[in-house]
Parts: C-alpha cells; sequence; structure tokens
C-alpha cells in the first residue's frame, strides 16, 4: 500500500518533498501552503535588498543545479523565480493547496486528521511538517506600539505601497534583515534613526555578477558547476564551521570582521557603537559590505539608548525622543517557537507543545517520540550557521524517503525513545564546545537552551541522516 502524504508548506523544504516524492512515482501527497503562493520565506521576504548570504549554487537542489543564476549570492526575486522554476520542472505545483492553512494535526492511532482553519478534515498515512524556522514574524514588546500615528511594519511583511522618500524613519533591530534594506532605506529617507541593541559581527560580501561566459560555461559544462558548487562546501567546512567550533579559524573571522569595520568606519565614536563585546559567531554572522557605508551616511544615526515607549509622534529612549513618521521592526521571528500556532496531538492525547516545553528536540531535528509517521523539514538543531540549509534538508528528506518503504506495509515508526535520549546526550555534549553559549540569540530560547542550530560539520549530518533508519524507529 502506498502511504497517503500530507506535506505542509510550500518553501524549499516542502518543494524538496514533494518533487523527491514525484520522482519516485509516489503521487499520494498533498502540499498545503497557508498563502497564496509558493517560497515560503523568500516570498514573504520581499524588503528592498533582500537576498542570501550563501552562494547561489549551493543555495539550491543538487538535483536542480540551475546555470541561470545572475549573481554569486542571489537576491529574493531570483531564488523566488528558482523555486518557481522547480515546481513547474518537476510538476508538482498541480498538488499545491494554496491559501489553505492548517491548524491542527492529530493522531488517532492509526491515521493523521488534518484540520484546515476552514473547519475542514482529511485523514493522512504520513505528515511532513516543511514549515520552518523563520516564518512568524516576532514583534518587540515596547509599551505605546499601538499608539504611534504613523506607518509602522516588520520587514517580514513589507508595506511597499508606502514611500519612504524624504521621511523620518526608525529601524528597530539590525541584524542581517536590517543590513540588507538599511542602505536602500537610508539612500530615501530625509533621516533614518536606527535603533541598535547589541551590535553584530559583519564580514564582507564578496559578491559579483557573472558574465555572460561564465553562466554559459555552467550550463554547457556541468562537471564545472559541480566542482564550484564542491568547493564552496568545503570551504564553508573547513574553514567558517571551525571558527563556531572555537577551533582554529575563530580568530581569523574576528579579525576580518575588526578589519571591515576599521576599514569602512572612520569615525571612532561610530565604530564603538558598532564593536561587539562577545565571540564573533555567537550570533549570527552578517555578510555584507554595504551596510556599514550606510550607517555612515550624514542622514543616518546609531542610537544605542534603551528604547523605553513608542510615543504618537516617534520613539522615546531613556536619553531622548525621536519623531518619526514611519518605523520598521527588524526584530526577527519566533525562531523557537516550532510548529506554532498549529496544534499536534500524538500518540495517547500527547500534546507536542507540552512535550517541547523546555525547548524542541526531535531526533535528526526530524522525529519526536509519541509521534509516529510525522516528520519535521528544517526541525530543532538543523539550521546552520555555515553552510546552506538546502543541503540539511535534501538530507532530511533522503531520511524520509528510506523510511516510506516501511510506512508502505502499513507500518507506523516512531523514534525509539533510547535513541532519542541518546541523541539529546550527543547534542548536548557538541554544544558545550560550540561559541553560541557566550551571548543570546534567536538560536536559543528564553531560558538558554539552543533548539536551532546544529553543532556539527554539515557532512557528519549527511553521514547520520544516511543511516538505515529502522534501527532507530519502532512499529507502533
Amino acid at each position: 500500500m502506498t502511504p497517503k502524504v500530507a506535506i505542509i508548506g510550500a518553501g524549499f523544504g516542502g518543494l524538496c518533498m514533494a518533487i523527491r516524492l514525484e520522482r519516485a512515482g509516489i503521487g499520494s501527497y498533498t502540499v498545503f501552503e497557508k498563502a497564496g503562493d509558493l517560497g515560503g520565506t523568500w516570498r514573504d521576504n520581499g524588503y528592498p535588498g533582500a537576498g542570501c548570504d550563501i552562494p547561489s549554487h549551493l543555495y539550491s537542489y543538487s538535483f536542480e543545479k540551475y546555470a541561470s543564476w545572475t549573481r554569486r549570492y542571489p537576491g529574493q526575486p531570483e531564488i523566488l523565480k528558482y523555486l518557481h522554476h522547480c515546481a513547474d520542472k518537476y510538476g508538482v505545483r498541480r498538488k499545491i493547496r494554496f491559501a489553505t492553512e492548517i491548524t491542527a494535526a492529530d493522531f488517532d492511532g492509526s491515521r493523521w486528521h488534518l484540520t484546515t482553519e476552514g473547519g475542514r478534515s482529511e485523514a493522512f498515512d504520513v505528515v511532513v511538517m516543511g514549515v520552518g524556522q523563520l516564518n512568524r514574524p516576532r514583534l518587540p514588546d515596547i509599551p505605546g506600539m499601538r499608539e504611534f500615528e504613523g506607518t509602522s511594519f516588520h520587514s517580514a511583511r513589507w508595506n511597499h505601497e508606502h514611500d519612504l522618500t524624504g521621511g523620518r524613519v526608525a529601524v528597530i533591530g539590525n541584524g542581517s534583515s536590517a543590513a540588507q534594506f538599511v542602505p536602500h532605506v537610508a539612500e530615501r529617507a530625509e533621516r533614518l534613526e536606527l535603533f541598535q541593541r547589541t551590535p553584530n559581527w559583519v564580514i564582507p560580501k564578496p559578491d559579483a555578477t557573472f558574465a555572460p561566459a561564465a553562466r554559459l560555461a555552467f550550463r554547457y559544462l556541468p562537471g564545472l558547476q559541480r566542482a564550484y558548487r564542491e568547493w564552496i562546501f568545503r570551504y564553508a567546512e573547513n574553514t567558517l564551521y571551525p571558527a563556531l567550533a572555537q577551533g582554529w579559524s575563530r580568530e581569523l573571522l574576528r579579525k576580518r570582521a575588526l578589519a571591515h569595520l576599521h576599514a569602512q568606519v572612520a569615525d571612532p565614536s561610530l565604530r564603538a557603537k558598532l564593536t561587539p563585546g562577545y565571540p564573533a559567531g555567537c550570533k549570527r554572522v552578517i555578510i555584507d559590505s554595504a551596510f556599514y557605508p550606510a550607517l555612515c551616511r550624514p542622514n543616518v544615526d546609531v542610537v544605542t539608548d534603551r528604547i523605553v515607549r513608542i510615543t504618537p509622534k516617534g520613539v522615546r529612549t531613556a536619553e531622548s525622543s525621536y519623531e518619526v513618521d514611519t518605523i520598521i521592526y527588524a526584530t526577527g521571528f519566533r525562531s523557537t517557537e516550532f510548529l506554532a500556532p498549529m496544534r499536534v496531538t500524538g500518540r495517547g492525547g500527547r500534546d507536542l507543545a507540552e512535550q517541547w516545553a523546555d525547548g524542541a528536540e526531535a531526533y535528526l531535528g526530524i522525529s519526536a517520540p509519541n509521534f509516529p509517521n510525522l516528520f519535521l523539514l528544517y526541525g530543532p538543531n538543523t539550521n546552520l550557521g555555515h553552510n546552506s540549509i538546502v543541503f540539511m534538508i535534501e538530507c532530511q528528506v533522503n531520511h524520509i524517503m528510506a523510511c516510506l518503504p516501511h510506512l508502505s506495509r502499513g507500518g507506523r515508526l516512531e523514534v525509539r525513545p533510547e535513541v532519542m535520549a541518546a541523541w539529546r546526550a550527543r547534542l548536548d555534549a557538541s554544544m558545550a564546545r560550540m561559541v553560541w553559549g557566550g551571548c543570546q540569540s534567536w538560536y536559543k530560547t528564553a531560558e538558554g537552551r539552543v533548539t536551532n542550530n546544529w553543532p556539527g560539520p554539515a557532512t557528519l549530518y549527511r553521514r547520520l541522516t544516511a543511516r538505515p533508519p529502522r534501527r532507530a524507529y519502532r512499529q507502533v
């Protein structure tokens, strides 16, 4: 019997799962997408300058290497175009139910029942969650936010109808998204106030467009593209990962970031504001070459005073008040609230949110005890700070595909509790050597547990997910 599969989410993860099923000749799947289009985070984050800090030839599926990339680091429109290309080429678009949000998934002892926002229910043998980690914008808890009389929005919900030209703009937050859109806003605004709580480490972005000859070579010499992709991957593994594991390149990363700061920011007082006081790599390192020059513009000010209130006319800090027309919140996502606000109930009525009360966890970031035939893509502890998440997603899909033959015989697989316990111990031991313990970041819960990042090289994750899955699971 071929299992009936539900895939929730039509971003990189959900599309990869659908394509692999399609290529395997398994057509008994449905993709549920809450929005009106595919693309996930690359559909949602359409702010000016949005792009990826992983080179394009690695930030793509290994089975669809795509010779049409126009630049080394892809922008949001090009990534979204690539995802549409993949959905059309592999014929999975017809299987996507757009504007259909799943609010609950309940296991009845035999099958999963999915409930949509409209109240409709449908049963499936297998559920694959591809909702990602960065899909729910997080707004800060600042008094008076609703009293603001101007225009305000989160960067992931950019108001493209609102003209910033000649306006007074406040940007609250200074992470990767802000680093990308601040240069564009600074060019248009009369005045821009960037409210910074903690500075970030920033290294230069060696971006460039691919010349027509290079694009032709990538298209007609597939071996060249494979070699280029492998070189990028190996560089990330052998140079960037050791910095996060506090290895040989840790000081190299710090010196590179400091050299970039000194080269682009001449003002010593501004440079002091932008110099982090925590180890490089503890938070997500920003890869950008336009952010610092934007902060040096005469119409831009970096404010480090604590914000105490949003007023009807602007922002009040502990030291001063700033009148603005627009507030842009670049405050990230609810990254540690995996699968929320969806309610997921497993075997014996077990609630997944309650099981994860102390922080989300899953074997290989894919499977959780008490939740048979439920698989996660980009789940707990699978985010990377040094390499391509698309690589990780493919490893996860490979693992799920290896489970399907057991499920096709009517079985229900659940990760063994002792395997989960051993996995937890292994993660804890690996986390102890990583740099992330030295600061607060979106990688961590409020209690300080790192639930998002993978503490090993990507090659190790590939080996672990390639193991025969039957040893880790039991029939229930």
